[in-house]
């Protein structure tokens, strides 16, 4: 069964850092372009980091910018975002998809993920 689990999320300050992990079972993320998507409460879905098979190549939504890294090591099969200077808006669900076709990934266009994990979820609050 292919699998994706996130995991890292929690209750964080302002300010604060947390390192979300996405983890496959069932299949190698080898060849497969990687997003981090996030859900807030009355809100749409929006994209927030994606990174190629081999890593070279990364996007970031602008409101993340420059404090938001995904990276990945495919010899853990695990891709990571790595979250700096949190803020209360950055709260929300977190998912992570994996998609091996097409180029549309890098525009955080959701139907071009094939597989999508359940979710972490992030709280930035005092």
């Amino acid at each position: 069964q292919l699998q994706l689990v996130e995991s890292g999320g929690g209750l964080v300050q302002p300010g604060g850092s947390l390192r979300l992990s996405c983890a496959a079972s069932g299949f190698t993320l080898d060849y497969y372009a990687i997003g981090w998507f996030r859900q807030a409460p009355g809100r749409e879905r929006e994209g927030v980091s994606c990174i190629s098979s081999a890593g070279g190549t990364t996007n970031y939504a602008d409101s993340v910018k420059g404090r938001f890294t995904i990276s990945r090591d495919n010899a853990k099969n695990t891709v990571y975002l790595q979250m700096n200077s949190l803020k209360p808006e950055d709260t929300a669900v977190y998912y992570c998809a994996a998609t091996r076709s097409g180029s549309r990934w890098f525009l955080f266009v959701a139907s071009a993920y094939d597989y999508w994990g359940q979710g972490t979820q992030v709280r930035v609050s005092s």
